[in-house]
């Protein structure tokens, strides 16, 4: 027996395995299978459905519908203010009687039929409450000379650079509003940071007196054009000198600033480019520079600079212990350290103060509407309280003087 099966294994060995049919048993088996159940209750169910839409169609397909695309739409950026709307009615408002330091700041006087707020400027311009729009009021012009003044200048690197001319005349003068004093004390005051906004640069040069000195970007678009018009109207001008401020460079006042690590020649060099930039100044001011101001070699190259091309040189407060230049002035105050109406007002009456117990007093600011409308209305009662306006070159001493 053994031996027949041994043949029988030995006939069958390497043959494929012969077709086999499954049993029911072997079908019922699979079908008891948890998975198997699974997959044909699920198959039962698609087929139902399958078998529902052919025969009724689609539920939906007899209501009306629609297909929208969504977009989001980017917030619009608000329009830059013109001239009018910084420097309307947003803006009269806020300004005491200057005469009056117990004043609310914030009341307008009130005059006409129905209690229509009426705001009078110091010019005699009103301004109706109804918010009508009303043209900025412009001082009459008092023009300086155009520049450039012959002789006052010589090509340079980067533009046109001051000089003193041969016959001894130099910008620091040539270039100053004339001034005469009249024995009473004298008040004089810089809006700076002008010529990079349109509308408050244009404010500034027509809104204010031609005795109130006017300081420009170096970097604005246009400046030429812009000192053209500030002396049109009687403005005498300086330019700002970016320098190294605490904090730097986090706190960058700009391209070309001055370094209070740079070397004499690096600082010539960036002078070159700052002085080039337009003609008709008389001097320059600091934007920024507590750092630079420490550098005893930074501070003589600059002012060496100034000495060569016969240029003034005021600042804010921040060099007050810096002789030198041409001609040498400090300012005595900032009077927008806080840019509201009762700040600026209350600096604006602390300068005056110092003017008449002094003799003079100078103080310098930023074109805020804030700044400008304070001073407009603060220097349009100055003689009235027995002081004298006077542009910022009065107040500057020739060197060693």
């Amino acid at each position: 027996m053994f031996a027949k099966r041994q043949s029988v294994l030995a006939a069958t060995a390497g043959a494929p395995p012969p077709r086999g049919r499954f049993s029911a048993d072997t079908i019922l088996t699979l079908l008891k299978r948890p998975p198997v159940i699974a997959g044909l209750a699920g198959l039962g169910t698609l087929g139902s459905i399958a078998l529902f839409l052919t025969v009724l169609g689609d539920p939906t397909a007899g209501l009306p519908q629609a297909r929208a695309e969504l977009h989001r739409t980017a917030p619009e950026e608000a329009p830059a203010p013109t001239g009018l709307e910084a420097f309307s009615l947003g803006v009269f408002g806020p300004y005491q009687d200057l005469n009056d330091p117990n004043a609310d700041p914030f009341a307008a006087p009130v005059e006409g039929e129905g209690g229509e707020a009426i705001i009078t400027l110091p010019d005699g311009t009103t301004v109706s409450g109804s918010g009508a729009a009303v043209a900025s009021p412009r001082l009459p012009a008092r023009p300086l000379s155009v520049a450039p003044i012959a002789g006052l200048s010589q090509p340079g690197p980067n533009g046109p650079l001051p000089r003193i001319a041969p016959d001894g005349r130099v910008p620091a003068q040539a270039y100053a509003r004339p001034f005469t004093p009249n024995g009473k004390p004298r008040v004089a005051l810089i809006v700076g940071g002008l010529g990079l906004n349109a509308a408050t640069t244009r404010a500034a040069i027509e809104r204010l007196p031609a005795e109130v000195t006017l300081s420009f970007v170096p970097y604005a678009e246009g400046l030429q054009g812009w000192i053209n018009l500030a002396r049109a109207q009687g403005h005498e001008v300086l330019i700002e000198i970016p320098m190294e401020p605490s904090g730097y460079p986090d706190n960058d006042p700009g391209p070309q600033t001055l370094l209070n690590a740079a070397s004499p020649d690096d600082i010539t060099s960036q002078m070159n480019w700052l002085l080039g930039r337009a003609t008709g100044y008389f001097g320059v001011t600091n934007y920024l520079g507590d750092r630079f101001v420490a550098s005893d070699s930074g501070m003589n190259a600059f002012l060496g600079v100034l000495r060569q091309h016969g240029l003034a040189f005021i600042d804010d407060g921040t060099a007050r212990r810096r002789p030198g230049a041409w001609a040498r002035g400090t300012a005595d105050s900032v009077i927008d350290e806080v840019q509201t109406p009762n700040a600026v007002v209350a600096r604006l009456n602390a300068l005056e103060a110092a003017a008449k117990s002094r003799g003079s007093a100078l103080g310098t600011g930023f074109s805020y509407p804030v700044t400008v409308e304070a001073a407009a209305r603060w220097t349009a009662g100055l003689e009235a309280r027995g002081l004298q306006l006077a542009p910022a070159s009065a107040m500057a001493a020739r060197s060693g003087r």
